[in-house]
């Protein structure tokens, strides 16, 4: 079975934002797909108390787990109150464009609404 879930231990979230050489900050996060202990994807991000900014996410070429990711990472935002959810500088746009989750390009802001509406999976963009 499959599991999406926020990692808990910072020293983890640490080595993972390390791998990835991004900034590890006290409001980075990570939101980890596995099978067992095989990690299958995962989503970094940054979160304070009135946005999220996503960093990294992967895999790119499964278009089903990469959403399960993204939904399980605006999750996290929702449970927080927080509803202001965008895509860092450095993060590719054209994932966010396949799931049809961009809801303002210019601001890089996501629309948080689709959390709550069906997967977009079956009309892969790009």
């Amino acid at each position: 079975m499959i599991t999406l879930l926020p990692e808990k231990e910072k020293n983890t979230v640490k080595k993972i934002f390390d791998s990835k050489n991004i900034e590890y900050t006290d409001n980075s996060g990570c939101v980890t797909a596995k099978f067992g202990e095989e990690v299958l994807g995962m989503c970094l991000y940054y979160l304070d108390k009135k946005s999220m900014t996503i960093l990294h996410i992967e895999p790119t070429d499964d278009i089903m787990l990469l959403d399960g990711i993204l939904r399980s990472t605006i999750h996290v935002a929702t449970e927080n109150f927080v509803l202001d959810v965008r895509y860092g500088e450095k993060t590719d746009e054209r994932i966010f464009e396949k799931l049809d989750f961009i809801k303002d390009k210019t601001t890089r802001s996501l629309d948080v609404d689709k959390l709550f509406k069906g997967c977009n999976c079956h009309k892969e963009k790009g």
